[in-house]
């Protein structure tokens, strides 16, 4: 039976959602063509009409993923709203729909230009969003601040995964909560005030 345009690009656009959930969960090679189809309820013949390798579908499941978590930030007035729903434990818990950058960032490193340009990109705008919400202080020192609290916030929940300890990985992500979760203001001479609120506090 022939397939519409409209519902191959349904299809494709399935495929992406699914690889991209998919990757995260097992990484880049934990998972294989077979099982992405297989979730998505197509054959694995089927897959090269919509993408000519495994590492095409990585590029555009990456950006898919990555586009949804500056979405989250964006839709953010407030820095602190943003680290709470990140270092939560309901974020870390659900790798496959969370962060690609934590599920992946090591991988990404790992892999082809497109992958690692997309991140690129990410992270920039990501950062620029963060530097954005930080108030009374110096554009050099709310980017810094803002190298300072992404590079933090991923870390923070890449370890609050990999420890086997839960009392550990909850006390990992309020801490991060805590430190990253403030939003730090300076008088005009650069003497830092005390933090005008804490992320996270009361979540978790």
């Amino acid at each position: 039976m022939r397939v519409t345009r409209e519902k191959a690009a349904e299809n494709r656009e399935r495929i992406v959602l699914a690889a991209s959930r998919l990757f995260r969960d097992k990484g880049f090679d934990g998972v294989g063509v077979d099982a992405i189809m297989d979730a998505v309820g197509l054959t694995h013949g089927g897959f090269y009409r919509h993408f000519g390798s495994k590492e095409a579908l990585a590029e555009e499941a990456v950006a898919q993923g990555l586009a949804a978590g500056a979405e989250r930030l964006a839709g953010l007035s407030a820095l602190d709203r943003f680290v709470a729903g990140y270092l939560s434990p309901a974020h870390r818990d659900d790798r496959s729909g969370g962060c690609v950058v934590a599920a992946l960032g090591g991988d990404i490193a790992r892999q082809g230009p497109g992958v690692r340009h997309s991140l690129t990109g990410y992270v920039r705008g990501q950062l620029d969003r963060i530097a954005g919400r930080i108030t009374g202080r110096g554009e050099k020192a709310r980017r810094e601040q803002a190298i300072a609290t992404l590079a933090g916030l991923v870390g923070a929940l890449m370890l609050a995964r990999a420890v086997d300890d839960p009392e550990l990985s909850d006390e990992i992500l309020e801490a991060g909560r805590n430190v990253f979760g403030r939003e730090q203001v300076s008088d005009d001479e650069g003497q830092r005030s005390e933090p005008l609120s804490r992320l996270g506090e009361g979540q978790g």
